[in-house]
């Protein structure tokens, strides 16, 4: 990523307006735009699913993906806050307005990596043109914050209130954190998610509970679940439920992208995977839906992956990152 970093890559079909309405929106890393039609497509292959019924890769993935020269949708700007870096974003929507916290950095530190990193807010009513509030929605505060920031948000709804997962980075080590908000202006912090695990990251929620418990991905070298009845307390099941495959292209890390999705077929994660020479490129993965940390199905190629030259060169190069859906 340069400091062009926030671009819009995909562009959806030509199809009738009916279609339209049944859009989803993913943000990436370079703060990418996604936009796939409904309904769930993908490629290649089959495994059994519960019950015994063949289930195909083309009816459980979300997509196709075109990408799109529509680009950028959101830069670095100033010298403050946001001059250095944008990438990142969560995003939801109310069905008129699209709305986006994103990463931002500033340039506090000396080279590539270093900067403290903030949230800011943005909206759009066509996910391409957006407006920014000037200043932060969410900036360091706690020593578990400092001085690397407050990186990466994930985002849901549920009920009133929206939460936030997001990086809390003391420069050493990378802690799981979480926020609330009623409007996304306006954020209280709830504290560190695993505060005697260590290094964690990357939360992914599901936007509501299977038999009684509300569930979250997380981890950035394999994927592990941890479920919750009161969204603040969280058991982790100590097994990974989405490993790293050898010779593929997630053999190096695999990490959440976006919020899961409750589907006809199960909890759908699209994550993003690295391969052995730490390049970048998303997949799905499916689980049980009354089981979420049962492994169903898993995409056997990526559905996005580098190959533009702002995904290919910059401060991380041949990255594609999902992070935000909508």
């Amino acid at each position: 990523m340069g400091d062009e970093a926030c671009r819009c890559v995909l562009k959806e079909r030509e199809m009738e307006p009916a279609a339209q309405r049944n859009l989803r929106w993913a943000g990436t890393m370079a703060v990418l735009l996604v936009l796939a039609q409904l309904p769930w497509l993908g490629a290649g292959g089959s495994r059994a699913a519960p019950g015994g019924e063949e289930l195909s890769e083309r009816n459980w993935q979300l997509g196709p993906f075109q990408k799109s020269a529509a680009n950028p949708i959101l830069s670095p700007r100033g010298d403050g806050w946001e001059s250095k870096d944008v990438f990142n974003p969560a995003v939801w929507t109310d069905g008129q307005t699209l709305w986006m916290l994103y990463r931002a950095e500033d340039r506090s530190g000396p080279g590539l990596w270093n900067g403290t990193s903030r949230v800011g807010l943005a909206r759009s009513r066509d996910g391409v043109h957006f407006t920014r509030r000037e200043r932060p929605v969410l900036a360091p505060s706690q020593p578990w914050e400092l001085p690397g920031g407050c990186e990466d948000p994930r985002l849901v709804r549920i009920g009133d209130l929206f939460y936030l997962t997001y990086t809390a980075y003391d420069g050493k080590t990378a802690r799981l954190a979480s926020a609330t908000s009623r409007d996304l202006r306006r954020w209280t912090k709830r504290g560190l998610l695993f505060p005697d695990r260590g290094w964690t990251k990357a939360g992914a929620i599901l936007d509501q509970p299977v038999s009684g418990s509300y569930w979250m991905y997380f981890g950035d070298t394999d994927v592990w679940a941890a479920h919750s009845t009161d969204l603040r307390e969280w058991t982790v099941v100590e097994t990974p439920v989405l490993k790293r495959r050898p010779g593929r292209f997630d053999s190096r890390v695999v990490e959440p992208g976006p919020p899961p999705l409750m589907t006809e077929q199960g909890v759908l994660l699209i994550y993003n995977g690295a391969d052995d020479q730490l390049r970048y490129a998303a997949g799905q993965a499916l689980f049980d839906a009354s089981d979420p940390s049962k492994l169903i199905a898993r995409s056997s190629s990526p559905f996005l992956e580098p190959t533009e030259a702002a995904e290919k060169e910059g401060q991380v190069p041949e990255v594609v990152f999902v992070q935000g859906l909508a």
